[in-house]
């Protein structure tokens, strides 16, 4: 089968999600609007993850893995799904499912006229402290950035492919992914999408990853936006 879209889904000690994952994202892809497969990333699970993500690709086509031997990190695991996608689209979901699949949808009708289409959660259903530490990441974010996004930290994103594999990705940068491609001189956009409490596993992000982490990294892309390089090509013999 000829797939147009690949959905990214970083693993990490979920095993008590990934049935759903796999219930949820089967559903979806059944009634996508462009043709879908599924690139699970096992980033080094200590639990049983893997053993269930072997399974649910051999149940089904659709679904591929690659697995880190060791824990390497969102950022990273971003990164190499994106280094091993082989469709003109792709995106991602955490496993958590705290993100509606469905909700793809709404995003593949806006990626025609932009390069990256990112969701920004409406009603979120998280804690008072998760929701203003977040609030305040973004705010900051912002005022380095000026990317105008309101939720970089959403996880549900499509962005066309070869912009995706020109982000020169670091540790934290999942969270810069709309200002790096405004760095291609792409085009973004965000749209409201469901969210949902988390109901299995346990949440991998604390205090610091949400709120001074993301401090530090804006100096480096600061840093990173002061180096780019960004061409493109008139003509060739």
């Amino acid at each position: 089968m000829s797939y147009q879209f690949t959905i990214i889904v970083p693993v990490y000690n979920e095993e008590d999600n990934l049935l759903r994952v796999e219930q949820e994202l089967s559903a979806y892809a059944k009634k996508a609007t462009k043709s879908t497969k599924i690139l699970l990333v096992n980033d080094g699970s200590k639990d049983k993850s893997q053993e269930l993500i072997e399974t649910i690709c051999n149940r089904s086509e659709a679904f591929e893995f690659i697995s880190f031997r060791q824990n390497r990190g969102l950022s990273a695991a971003i990164k190499a799904g994106f280094d091993y996608t082989n469709t003109p689209l792709v995106g991602y979901i955490d496993s958590d499912l705290q993100t509606a699949p469905s909700d793809f949808n709404i995003l593949l009708q806006h990626i025609g006229e932009y390069d990256l289409v990112t969701g920004v959660r409406s009603n979120r259903k998280d804690s008072f402290v998760k929701n203003m530490s977040s609030k305040i990441a973004n705010g900051i974010r912002r005022s380095f950035t000026h990317d105008g996004m309101d939720d970089t930290g959403c996880p549900l994103k499509v962005i066309k492919t070869d912009y995706a594999k020109r982000i020169p990705m670091f540790k934290g940068l999942h969270r810069f992914l709309p200002a790096m491609i405004l760095l291609q001189h792409g085009k973004i956009i965000q749209v409201p999408v469901q969210h949902f409490p988390r109901i299995a596993g346990e949440a991998k992000f604390g205090l610091w990853n949400r709120l001074l982490g993301p401090l530090v990294d804006c100096f480096a892309y600061m840093w990173m936006k002061k180096k780019y390089i960004n061409y493109e090509i008139e003509t060739r013999s």
